[in-house]
């Protein structure tokens, strides 16, 4: 996958965004103040949310509709929303200020409407929601632009991928990454079930994390599991309160995550290494001539050994080695090699 001219798999050190969200408390200059501080801790992107309240739900105080768990709890829907949107009219300068300090911006739609306005903007790419991945018409909406698509799983089963995954080859959609996600804010430790990230490889090739969670633990499991996109959200100062500030990541927090993504990926290495000569195998044993033979003399166990370092021939020679002769004149402390045998 590419965003821009970012490249995105495993081959890449993981892709980190910044998922502002609604810490930007309605305030355009804080809103400015998060891309500005995201791109100087070294985030890749900086992601918003695209939608209005009654693009998400309905003016409705039936019980149905009151929020019952999580942090919102005893909300409604829609006033949370409402008080919460990024308005609409933010979209131009913002997309335009990052542009300008060159960190990738792109957002999550909620509606089609959405993705209309976005589209205006040259989003590069689009996410997916986690309760917004099984609306066919916001999907529809979004595969018709042909860019890349992240879609979080957080409360989708394996039946919902395969339908959401289904119904966007059948509109041609652009390529698609999948997120690991636990749909709980904030979410534990032992909420986290990573290994599902195994799971998820079997329907892409692109596999990250959304992650809710306190600390970097969540994160170090998932790029050992080979996520290589990470999503945390951002905010500039967690005392400041809002609905999501209890699972944000401040400024120095984020700076850490970003560092310790890519340094557990370079940690992950080459999978291939058990098939070539590792380094440090010139200090491990090989045959060694330990006592001074005459060419024709035969070898035996008292005039080699297996020692340090490993310049000689490997030490699964040693017992087939005994008895044979000795091609030339061999000095103590000379590496054994197949020119000495015949």
């Amino acid at each position: 996958m590419k965003i821009n001219s970012r490249k995105i798999g495993i081959d890449e050190p993981p892709f980190f965004i910044a998922e502002m969200s609604n810490n930007h408390h309605r305030d355009l200059p804080t809103a400015k103040k998060i891309i500005q501080v995201a791109k100087e801790c070294g985030a890749h992107a900086v992601k918003l949310q695209t939608y209005t309240a009654d693009s998400i739900t309905i003016d409705c105080n039936r019980d149905e509709f009151i929020i019952k768990s999580d942090v919102w709890a005893g909300s409604s829907y829609y006033d949370l929303y409402k008080s919460i949107s990024m308005p609409l009219e933010w979209h131009e300068e913002l997309f335009s200020f990052a542009k300008q300090l060159g960190i990738i911006i792109f957002s999550s739609p909620f509606d089609a409407a959405s993705v209309e306005l976005l589209e205006g903007l040259n989003c590069p790419a689009y996410k997916i929601a986690s309760f917004e991945a099984s609306d066919p018409v916001l999907l529809k909406a979004v595969a018709d632009t042909k860019k890349p698509i992240i879609i979080s799983t957080g409360v989708s089963t394996a039946t919902d991928i395969e339908q959401a995954l289904d119904f966007l080859t059948q509109q041609n959609a652009g390529e698609i990454a999948l997120l690991h996600c636990t749909s709980s804010y904030p979410a534990a430790t032992n909420q986290m079930n990573i290994n599902a990230i195994d799971e998820l490889k079997n329907y892409s090739d692109t596999i990250g994390l959304s992650d809710h969670s306190i600390g970097n633990i969540a994160i170090s499991s998932a790029i050992s599991k080979g996520a290589c996109i990470i999503e945390k959200h951002f905010t500039l100062d967690r005392s400041k309160g809002g609905a999501d500030s209890s699972f944000s990541i401040e400024p120095n927090e984020l700076s850490e995550a970003i560092s310790l993504s890519r340094s557990i990926w370079e940690s992950l290495g080459d999978k291939n290494i058990l098939k070539r000569r590792r380094q440090g195998s010139n200090h491990a044993r090989s045959i060694f001539i330990v006592q001074d033979i005459k060419k024709g003399e035969f070898f035996t166990e008292d005039n080699l050994r297996i020692i340090r370092p490993g310049l000689g021939l490997h030490p699964k020679n040693f017992f087939s080695l005994i008895g044979k002769k000795a091609t030339i004149d061999i000095s103590r402390g000379t590496p054994l090699s197949d020119d000495h045998v015949c």
